[in-house]
């Protein structure tokens, strides 16, 4: 399930493009009936539940935790536990995994997006169902090697072997390199940024970009 053999990575920026081999992305389909319309319902309800996260600290009082806040990021995760768990089982386009932002020099944390996500074993029938793949592609991080305790460093290397980012991307040289082998990583995803004026960067897979004016 290597990346570049299912997508297009030219409307990626470096922070996806540099996962080349680590990301599956799920293919496009051709449009049905409905379909663009059932998308644009489900960017209209983010858009409305998002309103009241614009100033972060309510997400942060609401439930929401800044994921890896020390790391110097393009964009911030804002996580909910609850709102995760609650993804596995069913869609609620208000109830997002994360919602996004991004730092500026004026506003520590600006929101421009946010991220859904459903179990690592939801079939892309059942993906459809949540936003149509003919209109947008979910994907998920695979072929993850990681590192065995004494080469922890390696993921912070100019050229990591292991990790989201690694040269490594089969079991068997991962096995070789005595890296623990997941085939997949967390969860299906997808990232939608509902402030774009235009409808086909709604479902941008370039992180490195503000989508937020």
């Amino acid at each position: 399930m290597d990346m570049s053999e299912d997508g297009d990575m030219s409307n990626m920026g470096p922070s996806m493009a540099a996962m080349a081999g680590h990301m599956y992305m799920t293919p496009l389909r051709a449009k049905q009936p409905g379909d663009t319309e059932k998308a644009k319902a489900v960017v209209a309800a983010a858009k409305a539940m998002m309103e009241r996260y614009k100033d972060y600290r309510k997400a942060l009082s609401n439930g929401y935790v800044i994921a890896n806040p020390k790391l110097k990021q393009p964009q911030y995760h804002f996580m909910n536990e609850a709102n995760t768990r609650e993804a596995d089982l069913r869609f609620d386009p208000t109830k997002p995994t994360a919602l996004l932002y991004r730092r500026t020099p004026l506003q520590e944390y600006k929101l421009e997006g946010l991220m859904y996500t459903t179990s690592p074993d939801a079939t892309e029938d059942e993906l459809n169902e949540r936003v149509p793949l003919s209109v947008a592609r979910w994907h998920r991080h695979v072929n993850y090697c990681a590192a065995p305790a004494d080469q922890i460093k390696d993921y912070q290397s100019a050229h990591p072997k292991f990790g989201m980012f690694g040269s490594i991307k089969t079991e068997e040289a991962c096995t070789a390199a005595r890296g623990t082998f997941n085939a997949h990583m967390f969860t299906w995803m997808i990232h939608i940024f509902p402030y774009e004026v235009d409808f086909k960067e709604v479902f941008s897979m370039n992180d490195d970009v503000a989508h937020v004016r």
